[in-house]
């Protein structure tokens, strides 16, 4: 009975995948993402190759490369609940492709300067804001209802195992072959993934017709998504319908703090990789793989969870993420750090996942693309404000200060929103110690009529 349970349980962790459309997104996806952390890993090797290793100057161009998040992201919310997301994405999929070939010209021809790099994270930063909430919400285009919770969870899955691979492939390319070739690899990259998209069969996605129109497909909101297209699916009324949702307000609220103070990863191990531990880039690579590792395991138990989370779930999964980078901050060592990112990667992502599912689950349809747009800029949104500061923390007090900080902030902000949900629902929370010392939830108090 337990062997036969094992494949039944992997066939439930990957049933999102038995849907033809969905496998061509997985995989373009997955390839996309690996040209993502391939491009930068390899970008930031070379902000701090021209800037003499300067964490300020990789700040500012982590900050330039999310700032057009905060400009475009709700724009791109707007798109996705408007236009055709299959046909966005293929464009957008073929921006990234151009921008990272010129980039990785440039580069390799010798003709590449701190400003023009600078300039190509802000263009990058301007396709990927629209792009993703595109992106995330074109997920329930492609499979049933009863299937999103294990789609978003395999598309978590695939975005963690990139960063597994693409990290380390960045390190070795630049190691072997230099910066300028490992720029061209993620523009090939770039360009499978655009036909993988190109590959999606119109006919069969949910909520689009075989005539490409919108409003006539087998999905539950066929006719909703029209009805938001005429009235221009206006983005203040995506905002007001998050404002009238206490459940929705608050998971977004503590997304950004810890998105604010905690998910700067790709800054902090930079610089503790290279200032601090003396690595190369290929070490640097291994702090992120450990991390991704973690993250992976994390987004696969997410994609196995079959209904919506509770507020309480993404409360626990935040304190446990803020506790364990505030430890990593403090490891002594090399190898210390890169053990204790495995299981800070696991909360990282869990904790994101959970939050990602309790929003995209509880909006209704004719809203999706618009709740998800300020999802991704309460996610990616607080990096250029995050980013700057959290480079100027590590060079001015230490690169070990930017991470225990981003944990501390983040386990403290996690406590005021359990003191505010608990609050506002009357409820509260009970310590029991038989059979094992475990915390529950006690519904609040029946008034009597």
């Amino acid at each position: 009975m337990a062997a036969g349970g094992i494949p039944r349980k992997l066939r439930t962790a990957f049933q999102a995948l038995t849907v033809r459309n969905y496998r061509h997104f997985a995989a373009g996806h997955l390839i996309k993402q690996h040209g993502t952390w391939v491009q930068f890993i390899a970008q930031d090797w070379l902000v701090l190759e021209l800037s003499g290793n300067s964490p300020t100057a990789l700040g500012v161009v982590t900050g330039l490369q999310f700032t057009p998040v905060v400009l475009l992201t709700l724009y791109g919310g707007k798109l996705a609940d408007r236009l055709d997301r299959q046909r966005l994405l293929v464009v957008l999929n073929a921006l990234s492709t151009g921008l990272a070939l010129a980039l990785g010209l440039l580069v390799t021809t010798g003709h590449i300067t701190l400003p023009l790099v600078f300039a190509f994270a802000g263009l990058m930063g301007s396709v990927n804001a629209i792009e993703n909430p595109v992106r995330q919400s074109f997920v329930s285009d492609l499979v049933e209802p009863a299937l999103l919770p294990n789609a978003l969870g395999l598309a978590s899955a695939s975005f963690n195992g990139a960063r597994i691979l693409g990290p380390a492939l960045a390190g070795v390319g630049i190691w072997l072959v230099g910066l300028g070739p490992v720029f061209l690899l993620a523009a090939l990259l770039y360009l499978v993934a655009t036909l993988f998209v190109l590959g999606i069969r119109r006919n069969e996605l949910y909520g689009i017709g075989p005539d490409g129109v919108a409003g006539y497909g087998r999905g539950v909101d066929h006719g909703r998504r029209a009805r938001a297209a005429r009235n221009e699916a206006r983005i203040r009324d995506g905002l007001a319908y998050v404002r009238r949702r206490d459940d929705l307000w608050l998971v977004l609220s503590l997304l950004l703090v810890v998105g604010l103070a905690g998910f700067n990863f790709q800054l902090t191990l930079a610089v503790l990789a290279k200032n601090v531990f003396g690595t190369e880039a290929q070490q640097f690579g291994l702090l992120t793989t450990a991390l991704a590792v973690g993250a992976l395991v994390g987004a696969l138990i997410s994609g196995a969870r079959r209904s919506r989370p509770s507020t309480y779930v993404v409360i626990a999964a935040a304190m446990a993420f803020g506790l364990l980078e505030m430890i990593a901050g403090f490891a002594p060592t090399f190898w210390t750090t890169a053990a204790l990112l495995g299981p800070t990667g696991f909360f990282m992502v869990f904790y994101a996942q959970a939050t990602n599912q309790a929003i995209q689950l509880g909006t209704a349809p004719e809203y999706r693309g618009r709740v998800m747009a300020l999802f991704t800029l309460v996610f990616l949104g607080t990096t250029p404000i995050g980013g700057p500061l959290i480079g100027l923390v590590s060079e001015h007090l230490g690169p070990r200060v930017g991470l225990w900080g981003g944990g501390l902030i983040s386990l403290l902000a996690a406590v005021v929103v359990l003191g505010v949900q608990l609050h506002r629902s009357g409820e509260r929370l009970r310590v029991t110690l038989d059979p094992l010392p475990h915390v529950e939830v006690v519904p609040a108090p029946v008034k009597a009529a």
